[in-house]
């Protein structure tokens, strides 16, 4: 079928106009690579021109989406798969790779940073999610030292300044194990936990206590009295950590 007339779109493409006053959108290396601008001549039927068309589609849609964000190949294929089959993803994804467009290790490390520098996330937290989106185990592990020590106490030092600081109900026993559970629930150790809780400085919490005792006085003394209410306080105040005589 003779080509008559030719429309340069977006992303590479271009709109042949044919003959028969159909039109048909081709990529320009396609175009290229079987001579279509001098021949002027395109096989409808070709299946070379077909499947080659198909790669530089997806080709150029897993470059848009490297282009919005650094993307690691588990991403690029989970979003590509919807629409096009897995043996042409896995070609296309290997082409990146080797043009340097795709980078795991790269990846690995912006993702860590970021996770770093905008969230709270411990270090095993932050291995596992490389793990699940199919980073190989030795970048994780080649990544996740630049999580130092030092890095890792400072931030638990933030994360237990700040819940001292907005603790109303809690006696101190009891504080620290919710710091552990919730420090350890974020992606840090046990034995960093406790080494740092050794070290920090409690307040007194004789005030949260006699807080709590009037608060639950005036609630509970609205169905208990005498040593009963007192006994019932004082179970409340237990569940808390709390002790107020």
């Amino acid at each position: 079928m003779k080509i008559i007339k030719y429309k340069k779109k977006k992303n590479n493409i271009y709109e042949l106009e044919l003959e028969n006053a159909d039109k048909i959108d081709l990529y320009e290396e396609v175009i290229l690579k079987f001579n279509l601008l001098l021949s002027k001549d395109l096989d409808l039927n070709s299946k070379e021109i077909i499947n080659y068309n198909r790669e530089c589609e997806v080709y150029y849609k897993a470059l848009r989406l490297i282009k919005s964000r650094t993307r690691c190949k588990k991403e690029i294929k989970d979003k590509l798969v919807k629409e096009y089959d897995l043996e042409l993803i896995d070609k296309i994804i290997n082409k990146l790779e080797t043009q340097g467009y795709i980078n795991e290790l790269f990846f690995a490390r912006s993702y860590l940073n970021n996770k770093i520098i905008t969230t709270t996330n411990g270090p095993f937290k932050i291995k596992k999610e490389l793990i699940d989106k199919g980073i190989p185990i030795n970048i994780v592990d080649e990544v996740m030292v630049d999580y130092t020590d030092e890095m890792q106490e400072e931030k638990i030092r933030k994360i237990i300044t700040r819940m001292i600081k907005s603790n109303r109900s809690r006696g101190i026993a009891m504080l620290k194990r919710k710091i552990t559970t919730d420090l350890r629930n974020i992606g840090f150790s046990s034995n960093l936990i406790s080494k740092i809780l050794l070290d920090t400085d409690f307040p007194n919490d004789d005030d949260i206590a006699k807080k709590e005792y009037d608060k639950l006085y005036k609630r509970l003394s609205r169905k208990y009295s005498g040593s009963e209410l007192e006994l019932k306080i004082k179970q409340k105040l237990y569940q808390k950590g709390l002790h107020y005589e």
